[in-house]
């Protein structure tokens, strides 16, 4: 897939928690057209790659 994903499109899948611009694993494997369990798994594979705060998860009273 080498088609280009309009600005727009992004932008409106980026939400604001915890002061961090974020966005949500379903939505980014949406992105890279992937299900959110591959997605997952390629992270916790390369974990190493990631800095601590490149991710977390929220919380229930956040969700």
């Amino acid at each position: 897939m080498n088609d280009l994903i309009p600005v727009e499109s992004i932008q409106s899948r980026i939400f604001i928690l915890r002061d961090v611009q974020v966005m949500i694993d379903e939505d980014l494997s949406k992105l890279y057209g992937v299900e959110i369990r591959v997605l997952n798994q390629a992270v916790k594979r390369n974990i190493e790659r990631f800095p601590g705060e490149f991710m977390f998860q929220l919380s229930e009273s956040e969700f």
